[in-house]
């Protein structure tokens, strides 16, 4: 499989599983090509044409010619030097890996990674908020993230798989949208009636099964276990937490609990003052999830994988 066609399926992949409707999608895209075409033709070299048929500014092939037959890869949740380094000791050893294929996001994936956080509001909308409301929600926040990844050393670990002759490829919010409808439909699916009961319902999936053995599965951060669960959202998608505001809008628009990758601590109090339940499923385990629900548009296109970082490989085909 080619490395630009494993990128194709990761980015389609995406598509396919995003809460938001076809046309929004079509409409992001169509906003981002006019904005192209208003450029004059000294900063049309600064825009990413990936965005022309990309909606995921944190997914991206790093390094690699497309054409790149790849006949094995090794994919994890952060792939760092050390990852890249690995992945080159296992070469010399007889893997054939061509590819390092990360979770989240690095290089330009990562130095945009703010951007995909917009589409937040498109979820919140389909939960009942007002979209005006949910725009001027998530634009302060997304604004932050990006203030603060700016310092980042973005392309640390691109450039050691570059000396090191691997191709390189994030694939973050596709896999996260994959996970984001997989747990909803499972949720809706089982209606679990009390909190305990929804953690039943998560340890079901063998990922999240998995890491309860390892000491990190799905935990009520946010509630008792006899409380009734009444109307769940899944929120595991959109680059990365939102404003805790946000919370408030929700439970206004009448969600009772929130399932999350990770919540941080001010979220937390905060749901614990308006009365909301979270609970969390796991981070590195839904990340995993959201992974293999892709990879199994991949593997059985002829690409040996091989997994490190957290990843857990479960095949569903």
């Amino acid at each position: 499989m080619r490395l630009g066609e494993i990128y194709r399926v990761a980015v389609e992949a995406g598509i396919e599983a995003d809460a938001r409707p076809r046309e929004e999608i079509d409409a992001v895209l169509a906003a981002a090509k006019k904005e192209y075409e208003e450029l004059g033709a000294d900063e049309r070299e600064f825009f990413d044409q990936e965005r022309l048929a990309n909606p995921y500014d944190d997914t991206r092939i790093c390094v690699g010619d497309p054409d790149l037959e790849v006949r094995g890869l090794i994919t994890g949740i952060d792939m760092q030097v050390g990852e890249v380094l690995l992945a080159d000791r296992l070469r010399e050893k007889g893997q054939a890996i061509d590819l390092v294929f990360a979770h989240h996001p690095e290089g330009p994936g990562y130095a945009n990674l703010h951007r995909v956080m917009y589409m937040q509001a498109d979820l919140w909308a389909a939960r009942g908020v007002g979209i005006g409301v949910a725009d001027g929600l998530i634009a302060p926040r997304a604004e932050e993230v990006r203030r603060r990844i700016m310092p980042a050393n973005h392309y640390q670990a691109v450039d050691a798989a570059r000396h090191l002759g691997f191709a390189s490829m994030s694939c973050h919010t596709p896999a996260d949208n994959n996970v984001n409808r997989f747990v909803q439909e499972l949720v809706d699916g089982e209606a679990p009636r009390t909190l305990d009961d929804l953690i039943k319902v998560l340890r079901s999936v063998p990922e999240y099964a998995d890491a309860t053995k390892k000491g990190y599965g799905p935990i009520i951060i946010q509630g008792s276990g006899s409380r009734r669960c009444g109307t769940c959202a899944v929120d595991m998608t959109g680059g990365t937490e939102g404003p805790k505001d946000a919370l408030d809008k929700l439970v206004a628009a009448g969600m009772d609990t929130l399932i999350g990758m990770h919540y941080s601590e001010e979220h937390r109090k905060h749901a614990e003052k308006i009365g909301l339940a979270l609970v969390i499923a796991g981070h590195i385990s839904s990340d995993t999830l959201g992974m293999n629900l892709v990879l199994d548009r991949i593997e059985p296109e002829g690409v040996d994988v091989v997994c490190t970082s957290g990843m857990v490989r479960v095949r569903r085909f």
